[in-house]
């Protein structure tokens, strides 16, 4: 058994019975199979998905909801992918009018604000900037442990670590060694979007491909640095496409167990190359669609512990009702999200802790203040 029964569980009773067999292993604790979890995303018995999903997460994590008191810096937009990623708003060329690239000045000042707050993270990501070296990144994270020693650094994803490999000629491992040696203690699971090579060839040519992120996240993970993973859904990819990426991940689990949580990333389609092609700017991920991305994935993902909703996307009512779909990690503070917002997101761009504390415990969960690695740090400090 995956995971063991708790008292008082109740069974699922699908209404469509093609459901009655997956329920039935979720119940047993079995895994289930990529036919199942194709069912489990074309079918419309959503409440069923989400009891499923649930009975799973209450068994991993009781009625236990973590967040995290956490800091976003974004040091460039700059990006050399910025015409091959066409799904993406950020990136753009170097002489761009509204390209940025932070001093370490700029970074250590924007991250100044935790002084005086609780913050227990910085989640630092940004483009493939040309020229910026590989020690840019190592004097960032030293710089930020000395002035906040009691915040963990999540940085860099693993199309960030490759195309700093390539700039310094050296190896991916090198590089993570390097950061860890800095101070590194976690890293982000972006860039992964969806492993398919049809679809990645749509949405994001030349860039890392899967096996390639897989290797650096299996790196990370035999040096004892958790990562994240994630997966971009809402464009171009099948139901098919979104499973066989999940596996992927699971099978890597299986082998390292290093993944923390499990991060599915909604769309934003404004501003992008890709959403003008579609004709889709103006239109979101439906809120069906998101839950189900996140019940699938706790499903199916039995051995990455957490499954995280990114309200950013997907707004804090869907991501509290979330909370009720195998989700365990509801974010974070964040304080300044430029990411998605350049893609049209309408969410706000930080939340307050007590509003964070107010939208779990109103869906009936405990939460749970962590530290980047699941670590219980404190009772909640806001009523």
């Amino acid at each position: 058994m995956i995971y063991p029964r708790i008292e008082g569980e109740v069974s699922v009773r699908p209404r469509a019975p093609e459901l009655v067999p997956i329920a039935e292993k979720v119940e047993a604790g079995e895994r289930i199979s990529r036919e199942d979890a194709i069912a489990l995303f074309e079918t419309d018995d959503l409440l069923a998905v989400g009891s499923m999903a649930d009975l799973v997460n209450r068994r991993l994590n009781g009625d236990r909801v973590y967040y995290v008191a956490n800091q976003h810096i974004n040091p460039t937009n700059v990006c050399i992918l910025n015409k091959v990623c066409v799904f993406c708003s950020y990136g753009v060329r170097p002489l761009a009018e509204d390209a940025y690239t932070m001093s370490l000045e700029e970074v250590y000042a924007e991250a100044d604000a935790a002084r005086h707050s609780p913050t227990r993270e910085f989640h630092i990501v940004g483009g493939l900037h040309p020229k910026l070296p590989l020690s840019y990144y190592t004097d960032m994270i030293r710089g930020l442990k000395e002035r906040h020693p009691h915040v963990h650094v999540k940085a860099l994803t693993a199309v960030e670590i490759a195309h700093l490999a390539r700039i310094e000629g050296v190896t991916t491992k090198d590089v993570i060694r390097e950061l860890k040696d800095a101070g590194l203690d976690a890293m982000p699971g972006g860039g992964a979007e969806v492993f398919s090579p049809a679809v990645r060839s749509t949405i994001a040519d030349r860039k890392l491909a899967a096996d390639e992120w897989l290797q650096v996240h299996r790196e990370a993970h035999e040096m004892a640095i958790p990562t994240n993973c994630t997966l971009l859904y809402g464009h171009v990819e099948s139901s098919a496409d979104r499973v066989d990426h999940m596996l992927m991940l699971r099978d890597l689990q299986d082998e390292t167990r290093g993944f923390s949580t499990f991060i599915p990333l909604a769309w934003h389609p404004d501003n992008t190359a890709l959403g003008r092609e579609m004709g889709v700017e103006g239109h979101r991920t439906g809120g069906l669609d998101d839950l189900k991305a996140l019940a699938v994935g706790r499903i199916l993902l039995d051995n990455i512990p957490h499954i995280k909703t990114h309200w950013i996307m997907v707004t804090t009512k869907v991501s509290q009702i979330a909370l009720s779909f195998g989700v365990d990690d509801l974010e974070g503070t964040v304080v300044l999200e430029k990411i998605t917002h350049t893609a049209g997101a309408d969410t706000p761009i930080g939340l307050d802790l007590d509003e964070i504390v107010r939208l779990i415990r109103d869906a009936g969960k405990t939460p749970v203040e962590r530290d980047s690695l699941y670590n219980a740090v404190a009772e909640p400090a806001v009523a």
